[in-house]
């Protein structure tokens, strides 16, 4: 790994102790110019990531929590009426920022999960026949809780292709947490990046190499989703298009400007895994969706 992404893992790894593959697809994920998508439990460390990911980038950040009854224009903005000006004026959300933390994206209606998909995909939004620029660049980190808890809304799948990579943090291991308990890791001062840095590696990461035989493997992985009869949710163009940019995000962070399929197969459960369902449910199937179909596929038979 490149040093100052070995620096930028380490810093974050004294917030977020224990979980260095996560931290690492999360970078990968904004190098990327990709939108994240972290689910797990409450209390997992899920918060901290992305106030620690914007302060990294000094990026302006805001934290939208997610309601039943928060409606689109709570996150949007709304056009007011100005009595003393006798005019509209459009007051801007907090979706108008950088980095936006939408926390436990799945307790909203699914009305107001919509609202985001313009701004997700057209880095815009559209008001009262208005349209508008959101800032560059421009981020979503989505938290959810499990769907088996209460009061979720499942996230429908136009929602979850727009997440370049969803990962999941998990309990720390038992040193971790007997560190963070015992208060005997030293957190160091987060690093401050320039904006302008980050915007020249994501330049950057456009002239990483990507062969035939890469492409081809991509390509076979994909179209084994669409005519494997096991799943009812195959991979569309644009997590194809996804999964080239995840690794070749991967591949910058590691030293190389060409990409190997290990760099596909690195990034590849991130993001696979959100986008896929299974045409029938296996009770005795433990193993997930995206690892089966990335071990049905042979990179060098690519």
């Amino acid at each position: 790994m490149r040093s100052e992404f070995k620096a930028l893992v380490e810093a974050l790894g004294q917030h977020i102790l224990g979980k260095p593959q996560q931290i690492k697809l999360a970078l990968t994920c904004m190098l990327a110019q990709g939108h994240l998508l972290i689910e797990d439990l409450p209390g997992m460390g899920k918060t901290t990531l992305s106030h620690s990911l914007a302060k990294l980038f000094s990026l302006d950040y805001s934290r939208i929590q997610f309601t039943s009854d928060l409606l689109p224009s709570d996150m949007l903005g709304a056009t007011i009426y100005n009595a003393q000006n006798q005019e509209f004026v459009f007051r801007a959300g907090p979706v108008f920022n950088q980095l936006i933390l939408a926390d436990e994206i799945n307790r909203a209606s699914p009305k107001t999960q919509s609202a985001l998909l313009e701004a997700m995909e057209e880095r815009q939004v559209s008001i009262d026949g208005t349209t508008y620029p959101l800032p560059a660049p421009f981020f979503v980190i989505g938290t959810q809780n499990p769907t088996f808890q209460s009061g979720t809304y499942p996230l429908p799948e136009s929602q979850l292709d727009r997440f370049l990579m969803k990962i999941s943090l998990g309990y720390p291991d038992w040193d971790a947490e007997r560190a963070m308990l015992l208060g005997t890791n030293q957190e160091r001062a987060m690093p401050a990046m320039e904006l302008a840095q980050l915007t020249a590696w994501q330049m950057q990461i456009t002239n990483v190499h990507a062969s035939d035989a890469v492409i081809n493997y991509i390509l076979k992985l994909v179209t084994m989703s669409r005519t494997t009869p096991g799943f009812s949710h195959a991979l569309s163009p644009r997590a194809s298009k996804a999964l080239l940019q995840a690794a070749r995000a991967w591949a910058f962070m590691h030293d190389r400007d060409y990409l190997l399929p290990d760099d596909v197969q690195a990034v590849f459960v991130a993001v696979a895994e959100h986008r896929l369902r299974p045409a029938y449910q296996d009770s005795n199937e433990d193993t997930l969706l995206s690892q089966r179909l990335l071990d049905s596929v042979d990179p060098l038979a690519a």
